[in-house]
């Protein structure tokens, strides 16, 4: 019966082990196996994003994106198609349990060893799972892996078996997943109209401030900063609303902070309703951005 043995997930850029199955198999050549998936976790950064290597008795399958990697050991009777959407399935529930900070902060292994019971249950959904369940799911992944075909790499040298071309690795694009955003909200579309207000607000008094200023002092030099700054964070959080990028969270804290100092460095040209205004305008849009998510994934696998 094709099985999937064992799963991991690990950070592609040194293979650090974040997660990984409990697996009871203690016979030499699956622990030989084992020793091998480490090996070719911290090699990753050399392939593509999806690859495979194959041993004796098992087989190694890898998908990677954005940073995180799902690696699996396989049966031999077990259809690469298959093990692709199980590492699919475990690449988007993990990144949804894990921001990229926390991803990328880990200093240990295992740091998210609780996620195990999430890969031992899908796994043993995939195990357990007939072919007509995953029919839907199992025609896209193939229809991706002939217009793909992933690496075929050696364990012994994990080179890639493809090619090599003067000793160097082929690039190849990486499949990855397609992130998209929830659908924009009328608050959002409210934020994103008042952010561009105040963006082109700024623009205006810090160029005419700029050209009228026949001697340029220090503090006139100043209210013109103070007035692009803010200018140009309102633009990035129209961005980061209407786009997804890692480490929001930090950007977000980052043009809200400019965007008030520079508003309160201004209080001598406007008025208090008016600081409050550009204020409240960017902690609307603030909010709107952390509470606007990546939209949540189709299940084309039936789990």
């Amino acid at each position: 019966m094709p099985m999937i043995l064992f799963a991991s997930v690990v950070r592609v850029r040194d293979g650090l082990p974040l997660s990984a199955s409990t697996d009871f198999y203690h016979a030499q050549e699956f622990l030989e196996c084992r020793r091998q998936l480490k090996a070719l976790a911290r090699r990753l950064p050399q392939y593509p994003g999806r690859g495979s290597a194959e041993s004796r008795d098992f087989n190694i399958y890898f998908s990677s994106s954005g940073g995180v990697a799902c690696m699996a050991i396989c049966s031999r009777q077990c259809p690469a198609a298959m093990v692709f959407c199980f590492l699919e399935t475990l690449w988007w529930d993990f990144t949804a349990s894990y921001d990229t900070t926390c991803i990328g902060l880990a200093s240990r292994p295992y740091a998210f060893l609780e996620f195990d019971s999430v890969i031992q249950k899908t796994k043993w959904r995939f195990n357990h799972m007939s072919s007509s369940q995953m029919k839907s799911g199992l025609e896209k992944i193939q229809e991706e892996l002939e217009l793909q075909p992933p690496a075929m790499l050696s364990i012994e040298g994990t080179d890639v078996a493809n090619g090599m071309l003067n000793g160097h690795t082929p690039v190849h694009s990486e499949p990855a997943p397609n992130l998209r955003m929830e659908p924009v909200t009328a608050l959002g579309v409210l934020s994103l109209v008042l952010n561009i207000l105040c963006a082109a607000l700024n623009l205006v008094r810090g160029v005419h401030l700029a050209e009228h200023s026949l001697q340029v002092a220090q503090e006139e030099v100043g209210n013109i900063l103070a007035f692009f700054i803010p200018s140009v964070a309102c633009i990035v959080q129209c961005y980061l609303y209407l786009f997804y990028s890692p480490a929001r969270t930090l950007k977000v804290v980052l043009t809200l902070a400019f965007i008030s100092l520079g508003n309160m460095y201004l209080h001598g040209l406007r008025n208090t309703w008016q600081v409050l205004f550009h204020i409240g305008v960017a902690s609307l849009s603030s909010y709107q951005i952390l509470t606007r998510q990546l939209q949540e994934r189709q299940s084309d696998y039936g789990v």
